[in-house]
C-alpha cells in the first residue's frame, strides 16, 4: 500500500513508523462562571511557562545563529510577548471563556494575518503559530511531550505538524525520514528538513492508512510516495533506488567547482536564496556564485526592538566578509503591515493580501526604510552590493524610494560616514509590474522575477494552499507569457534579468527559463547542484527550442507534460 504527498526534501528513507501526535481533550467552548476566570488565567500562565522551558531546553542542544536556533528563539519571544498574553487574558475575562478557547481564538487570528504575507517563508510562520497554539492547549490539558531521545533504531516520524523546537530535539542520527499531514514546500519544517538532509513528505494524508507504531515503512521522497509494509520485491526496488540516489548526490558534488554552462558554452549565473549568515557560510559547499536574494526581514524575527543602523551595518559587513567578493543581492524589508513581528506594530486591514506590504510598508514607514538604507550604503563602501525592492508596481513608487536613498546619502555626508554606490533592481512579482516595466527600466541596473508571487497575483490563487498549487502552478502559460514579456523588455534596454522564485529551483524547468532569456537563476541551496547538472547536460540551442515550443502551449496540463517529457 502507498500514499502520496508533497516532496520537500528528497531522498529515500527506511525505518519503523513512530507517531508523535499530541492527544488532548476536546476544547470546551461553553461560557464559564466569573469565579472560574482567575483559575483559567493561572492555567494560562502555567502553560506558557512550561512551553517556554521546553523551548529553552531545545536551545541548549543547538548552535547559535542557525536556522533551528533562530526559529525557536522566535517562539520564545512570542511566549514572552506581554501584549499577546494580555489579549488572551482579556478574552478569558470579557468573553468568559476557558484559556484553551482564548488561546485558539487569538492565535488563529494572528495566524490568519500572517498567512497573507508576500514572503512565503515568513508567511509560513502562521503554521508555526498554530503548532505553538496546539502545544499550549495540550499543556493546559496535561499532555506531555513524547521523549524520543532514547530511540535506537532507524525511525520515520509521523505527525500532524512539527514545531521548530520539536524538530531540533529529534535524535537525527536515528531519524531517517519525516511525514506530516500539513505543510508545503516553503514551510519552516521543509526548510529544516532540507537543511538536515532528511527525506520529508508533507501534506500527506496518512490517517486512513491506520499505520501502527513499529510498522515498517519506506519514504520515497523522490517520487512523493509513502510505502507501507512493502513486499520483499518492492523493498529491493526501493533499496536500489536509494543507492542510485546516494550515488547521484555524490556525483553532483563533483560539479561544485565547475562553471554553469551549457554544452555549447552558454554561461548562466547560478546564485542562492538565503536568509541568514549561517546559510551564507554554506555557499561554497555547493559552489554558488553568490546571492541572488538575501531576505533581510529574517533579522526581525528574533528581536523585540528594531535593529539600529549600527547593528544592521555590522550585519551586512559580516555578510560581505563571508561572500568573499561574490555577487551579493539584498532585498529590502519585505513585510506586511499586519506582520506579527515583535518589533513592528501591526495595522488592521480588511484585505491584507492586497494591503500595505513590501515596498508600500517601507514608503509608509520612511524612517524604518532609511535606517536600513544608510546601513546598506555604508556596507557598500566595503564591497559591491545589489539592492532590489519588493512589490514595486509603478514608477512613482520607484522614484519615491530613490529620493529617500538620496536623502540618506546627504545625511551620511553630513555625519561624515563613508558609503559606496549601489546597483538597483526590482522584484517583478505582479502583472502590473510587468505592464509598467518600460517606465521603470531607465532607473534600474537589473530586474529579478519573483515567480512565487507573480503566480499568486496572476492566477488569484494562494500559493501556500496545497489544494490550489497543482491547479494553479507557476509553470503555466499565463505566467510564462508574463515572464517572457518582462525578459524581452529588459533585453531591449540592456538590463540583466534574474529569477528568484521556486520555479528556478526545478532542474526540468531551468533550461526553459534560460531559453527564454534569463541571465541568472537564484535558487535554494539544496537545489543548486541539480540545476547546475541539468544546465550542463543540455545545449543552449536546445533551450531556445524548448522555450519557443513551450510559449506556444495554451493548456497547463499540456505544458507540464511537455516540460517533464522533454529529452
Amino acid at each position: 500500500m502507498s500514499i502520496t504527498g508533497i516532496v520537500v526534501s528528497s531522498g529515500i528513507a527506511f525505518g519503523q513508523a513512530l507517531h508523535l501526535n499530541l492527544h488532548h481533550e476536546k476544547i470546551d467552548y461553553r461560557v464559564i462562571a466569573k469565579s472560574q476566570i482567575p483559575f483559567e488565567i493561572q492555567k494560562l500562565k502555567k502553560a506558557f511557562e512550561l512551553q517556554k522551558q521546553h523551548l529553552l531546553q531545545g536551545l541548549t542542544k543547538l548552535e547559535p545563529n542557525t536556522s533551528h536556533f533562530d526559529l525557536i528563539e522566535a517562539d520564545i519571544l512570542l511566549l514572552e510577548d506581554e501584549e499577546l498574553v494580555n489579549q488572551i487574558e482579556e478574552a478569558i475575562t470579557t468573553l468568559q471563556i476557558r484559556a484553551a478557547v482564548a488561546i485558539e481564538r487569538i492565535f488563529t487570528y494572528q495566524a490568519s494575518e500572517l498567512e497573507q504575507l508576500d514572503d512565503p517563508y515568513l508567511a509560513n510562520r502562521a503554521q508555526d503559530m498554530l503548532c505553538l497554539s496546539n502545544r499550549l492547549i495540550a499543556r493546559l490539558n496535561g499532555a506531555q511531550h513524547l521523549d524520543v531521545s532514547q530511540l535506537k533504531r532507524d525511525t520515520i516520524i509521523f505527525a500532524h505538524d512539527l514545531t521548530p523546537a520539536e524538530f531540533a530535539m529529534l535524535p537525527l542520527e536515528h531519524i531517517t525520514g519525516l511525514v506530516l499531514n500539513t505543510g508545503g514546500i516553503t514551510s519552516h519544517t521543509a526548510i529544516l528538513a532540507r537543511s538536515a538532509g532528511i527525506p520529508a513528505l508533507l501534506s500527506c494524508q496518512y490517517d486512513q492508512a491506520n499505520i501502527k507504531n513499529g510498522a515498517q515503512v519506506v519514504l520515497n521522497a523522490i517520487d512523493g510516495e509513502l510505502v507501507i509494509e512493502p513486499t520483499s520485491q518492492r523493498h529491493a526496488q526501493l533499496m536500489q533506488l536509494m543507492q542510485q540516489d546516494v550515488e547521484r548526490k555524490q556525483q553532483l558534488l563533483t560539479l561544485k567547482d565547475l562553471p554553469t554552462e551549457t554544452l555549447d558554452g552558454h554561461c548562466v549565473s547560478l546564485l542562492a536564496n538565503v536568509g541568514s549568515l549561517n546559510e551564507i557560510s554554506h555557499l561554497a559547499d555547493v559552489g554558488a556564485e553568490g546571492i541572488g536574494l538575501f531576505r533581510t526581514e529574517f533579522m526581525l524575527m528574533n528581536t523585540s526592538t528594531l535593529p539600529d543602523e549600527k547593528t544592521q551595518y555590522h550585519f551586512y559587513c559580516d555578510a560581505l566578509h563571508l561572500m568573499e567578493g561574490k555577487t551579493f543581492t539584498i532585498r529590502t524589508l519585505d513585510v506586511g503591515a499586519d506582520k506579527e513581528l515583535p518589533c513592528l506594530t501591526p495595522l488592521i486591514e480588511d484585505n491584507p493580501a492586497l494591503g500595505i506590504r513590501g515596498i508600500r510598508y517601507s514608503l509608509a514607514n520612511p524612517e524604518l526604510f532609511k535606517t536600513q538604507m544608510k546601513a546598506i550604503l555604508r556596507a557598500a563602501n566595503h564591497g559591491a552590493i545589489r539592492l532590489m525592492f519588493p512589490m514595486i508596481n509603478q514608477v512613482e513608487e520607484l522614484e519615491a524610494l530613490l529620493e529617500l536613498i538620496d536623502e540618506c546619502k546627504l545625511e551620511l555626508v553630513e555625519e561624515e560616514k563613508g558609503f559606496g554606490q549601489l546597483s538597483y533592481g526590482i522584484v517583478v512579482e505582479t502583472p502590473a509590474a510587468v505592464l509598467n516595466l518600460s517606465s521603470m527600466l531607465p532607473l534600474l541596473d537589473f530586474i529579478s522575477l519573483g515567480t512565487n508571487d507573480l503566480t499568486q497575483y496572476t492566477m488569484a490563487a494562494d500559493r501556500t494552499n496545497p489544494s490550489l498549487t497543482k491547479t494553479y502552478p507557476s509553470l503555466s502559460p499565463a505566467v510564462l507569457q508574463l515572464i517572457k514579456s518582462a525578459v524581452d523588455l529588459a533585453k531591449e534596454n540592456n538590463i540583466r534579468v534574474s529569477l528568484c522564485g521556486e520555479l528556478g529551483s526545478d532542474p526540468k524547468v531551468a533550461p526553459l527559463l534560460v531559453g527564454m532569456g534569463i541571465d541568472e537563476l537564484s535558487v535554494n541551496l539544496s537545489s543548486l547542484l541539480e540545476v547546475k547538472s541539468g544546465l550542463r547536460d543540455i545545449s543552449y540551442q536546445t533551450c531556445l527550442t524548448l522555450a519557443k515550443h513551450a510559449l506556444k502551449i495554451k493548456r497547463i496540463e499540456e505544458l507540464d507534460l511537455y516540460i517533464n517529457g522533454f529529452k
